[in-house]
């Protein structure tokens, strides 16, 4: 295993539990994070569950990710 693919891995890893608590802040508060300021669910309901949704989609890649490199699961050489 390359060193490097380890240090990656370990990195998505951390940023892991950084996006599930935007996700659960969004669900708990109702307000996304845009940039400086916050979409609310009331303001645009759309908007708010599809950035809910790019979350939800990120946090699926960044643990797929973590995962390939630190199990070497050889996810990368099947694209």
């Amino acid at each position: 295993m390359a060193p490097e693919n380890l240090l990656v891995g370990i990195v998505a890893l951390a940023l892991l539990p950084l996006v599930a608590l935007r996700i659960a802040r969004a669900l708990r508060e109702g307000r996304v994070p845009i940039y400086r300021t916050y979409l609310r669910r009331e303001e645009s309901s759309a908007r708010f569950h599809l950035l809910l949704a790019l979350h939800a989609l990120s946090f699926l890649l960044i643990a797929t990710v973590a995962a390939d490199l630190l199990f070497n699961l050889g996810l990368r050489e099947m694209l």
